[in-house]
């Protein structure tokens, strides 16, 4: 399965990264790239829509923690969108639920984003 990863920057600045197939071992470094490009770019305050991941192992646990920690150096945010219970399963396993924002559409994660200003 191949991997599929876009983004846009929102009227409000915030990079959306939408990624759809699987985040292994083979595709997760197109992912990490594209992390790496963007924070490169100037792009702190990013959000990943999963909606249409299919499969996540520790590679890709990995390079989405990875991100988190380049865009914090830059006092940046990483945050999910994320409503597929099997992908949310590995997110409550690792403890990583407490690391990243997880919300159920790009909507909410921006509506957040307004209330914490």
């Amino acid at each position: 399965m191949d991997l599929k990863v876009n983004d846009y920057t929102t009227d409000d600045g915030l990079t959306v990264i939408s990624v759809e197939g699987e985040i292994d071992v083979y595709t997760a470094p197109k992912l990490r790239e594209k992390l790496i490009d963007l924070v490169n770019k100037g792009k702190f305050h990013l959000l990943v829509d999963m909606e249409k991941v299919e499969f996540l192992d520790s590679t890709g646990l990995g390079v989405l923690v990875g991100g988190l920690k380049r865009v914090r150096a830059h006092d940046g945010s990483l945050e999910l969108v994320c409503t597929q219970e099997r992908i949310l399963k590995i997110f409550r396993i690792t403890g990583l639920t407490k690391v990243f924002g997880i919300h159920d559409s790009i909507a909410e994660a921006q509506e957040k984003r307004k209330g914490a200003k």
